[in-house]
């Protein structure tokens, strides 16, 4: 049986034929050297690496060099190599001798499914289109051939806002517990800073799995005590409580951690036994097979220029508060405190991601392309395959509509109605003009009039553009905002 070379984001058992088959783990020092990754994401990938090459002992080869050329010339037979998630590591697979690449794992429909189902489709790929086909094909939540409940979404019924107490009532996700490899992780990351490698954000005490066993232990705690409460609350966000009762298993997917298509079928299980709510369910399989497939392929599936989107003429620069998690430079209590989660954890959940991150982003007419890698390297799931969908498609609209149907641009009043961040800020989310105009809500309306010619009319915002006739101090919000720039709110 040939040797599978598995990369530090293809760690789970499902990337192998075999439970004994002979196994290569590379760690390339050139990769952190590439980009300023935050702190903890560095450790959590040098963690799960070097965890799986202690769990495989004798069974793999595990070699640790500058690149991953050098360290290959240390191998003698041939390799086999499940589809890389990145086109740079996908060119560089193909173009080595001896090695094979297969096809991609770690996703529930295949890249010829969704091809077939694309190709007929002639560019309306909208994932809701996607998500009923996943449903139909892999035959989840269904009964007979309808869908459980008899509708294909209850997203609508899952947007209530947090409880006034603050309190959703769930106990928080499991937490792993360091060991003596994630201590020898922390002293090299510690010696290559000093050897001039930089990194972003704060170390902590590692929160997010490291190996198949803790990710299990989360998927499971999630499944048992979160997954009923997690639908209602999707996008809810609080000061108090940065979990929620999100699963928290992001980076457990994205590092091959977890077979996707098992944690579906364990929440459809839930569903089934009365564990929890369909709503709750079918939520969380949304997420799972729909978008996280559908951000996989679109990735592959559209044009390769398709990162580079810049369709609203986007040209600022990240400011450097931003790019440096400067929470203390920021007034703004959502964005302080969603940018100090960045710092201190290197993950909040997707709603302050959209909502506020690349709400704030959007409105201030920062470059897509920047804002994919501030994410890619900022976040402890941020992957190229992941961020070029979701912030140039969704959040920053920057392909006019690709991927979705409007804008993901919003006013304080849509923070003040999901979150408690408001009360206490120093802005005032009904005011767009003056010391106390909240900045998302000045931010929205100067959107709005700098990009009248650029929304297409399909874009779902007649309402909001003709709102832009009927305010009298339109020119004075633009003004304003125009001189606030990309000064920290």
């Amino acid at each position: 049986m040939s040797r599978r070379w598995l990369f530090a984001d293809q760690l789970g058992p499902h990337f192998l034929d075999e439970r004994t088959q002979p196994v290569l783990l590379i760690e390339s020092k050139a990769v952190f050297r590439r980009r300023v990754y935050h702190r903890q994401k560095a450790h959590l990938i040098l963690s799960a690496l070097r965890h799986r090459a202690a769990e495989l002992g004798d069974q793999a080869i595990f070699l640790r060099g500058e690149t991953y050329r050098q360290a290959l010339k240390q191998v003698r037979e041939p390799l086999e190599v499940c589809h890389p998630t990145s086109r740079r590591a996908l060119e560089f697979v193909r173009n080595l001798d001896g090695v094979t690449v297969l096809p991609a794992r770690g996703y529930v429909t295949s890249m010829a499914d969704f091809a077939d189902w694309a190709d007929v489709r002639r560019g309306a790929l909208r994932m809701e289109a996607f998500y009923r086909f996943a449903r139909e094909h892999h035959g989840v939540l269904l009964d007979g051939r309808e869908p459980a409940g008899g509708r294909w979404s209850f997203d609508a019924g899952n947007r209530e806002p947090p409880p006034r107490d603050g309190r959703l009532g769930v106990p928080a996700p499991s937490m792993p517990k360091e060991d003596d490899i994630d201590a020898e992780v922390r002293a090299d990351l510690d010696r290559w800073a000093r050897e001039g490698i930089r990194f972003a954000g704060r170390d902590g005490p590692r929160r997010f799995p490291a190996t198949v066993g803790e990710a299990r232990s989360r998927l499971r705690h999630f499944l048992r005590h979160r997954l009923a409460a997690s639908g209602r609350y999707e996008e809810a966000m609080l000061s108090t409580d940065p979990w929620l009762a999100h699963s928290v298993l992001s980076s457990s997917f994205n590092l091959g951690l977890l077979d996707p298509l098992a944690a579906v079928r364990g929440a459809e299980r839930a569903y089934r036994r009365q564990e929890a709510p369909l709503a709750a369910v079918e939520g969380f399989v949304r997420q799972v097979l729909g978008w996280r497939d559908y951000i996989w392929h679109t990735y592959w599936y559209f044009e390769r220029g398709w990162r580079d989107s810049n369709a609203l003429g986007a040209r600022g620069s990240l400011p450097s508060w931003w790019r440096d998690l400067d929470t203390e430079a920021v007034d703004a209590r959502c964005l302080a405190d969603v940018l100090t989660g960045v710092r201190d954890r290197g993950w909040v959940h997707h709603v302050p991601r959209l909502m506020v991150l690349g709400n704030y982003a959007l409105q201030r007419g920062w470059r897509p392309s920047e804002l994919v890698e501030w994410f890619h390297s900022r976040f402890v799931d941020g992957y190229e395959w992941v961020l070029t969908g979701n912030v140039v498609g969704l959040s920053q609209y920057a392909d006019l509509g690709r991927m979705t149907t409007k804008p993901y641009v919003a006013g304080g009043a849509y923070i003040n109605r999901m979150s408690d961040y408001c009360g206490g800020c120093r802005y005032d989310p009904r005011q767009r003009l003056g010391t106390d105009a909240c900045p998302f809500t000045a931010g929205y309306w100067a959107f709005l009039a700098g990009n009248r010619g650029r929304i297409p009319a399909s874009a779902r915002m007649t309402r909001a553009m003709a709102q832009l006739a009927l305010l009298g101090d339109l020119d004075a919000v633009v003004a304003q905002e125009r001189r606030r720039g990309n000064d920290p709110p």
